[in-house]
């Protein structure tokens, strides 16, 4: 899903995903960092060095989607700018597109050519 950022020249797209723990405290097996970070004054938040580069959060442009729940649960997902320019490659078609491909790729459905006149060559008259 892309969506628009505040500044008409980038969207964001997301990079992984982080999820604040519940009220109660409740750590679940999967999660990869557990840690507590102060609210400084006008609600400014330090997140830990190696949480940031993990998340690459350190980039330029980097940004964190914030969503309260009604469970009580605040998620924080890490989100990069994309260019505008570069938009249509984050659309969902063009997504799938890309994983069709990959998985041919896997499980080798290609065709190879050794150099540009093999490969036109073996194109359709």
């Amino acid at each position: 899903m892309v969506r628009q950022s505040s500044a008409a020249s980038a969207a964001v797209r997301p990079l992984d995903r982080i999820t604040a723990l519940p009220q109660n405290g409740h750590v679940s097996k999967d999660v990869r960092f557990h840690g507590y970070v102060s609210v400084q004054s006008r609600g400014v938040l330090a997140l830990p060095k190696e949480l940031r580069e993990r998340m690459n959060l350190d980039a330029p442009g980097a940004q964190i989607e914030l969503i309260e729940r009604e469970d009580g649960v605040i998620e924080m997902r890490p989100q990069m700018a994309v260019p505008v320019s570069q938009v249509w490659f984050w659309t969902e078609q063009w997504q799938q597109r890309e994983r069709e491909a990959e998985a041919d790729i896997a499980h080798d459905r290609v065709t190879r050519f050794d150099d540009a006149e093999s490969f036109l060559d073996a194109l359709p008259d």
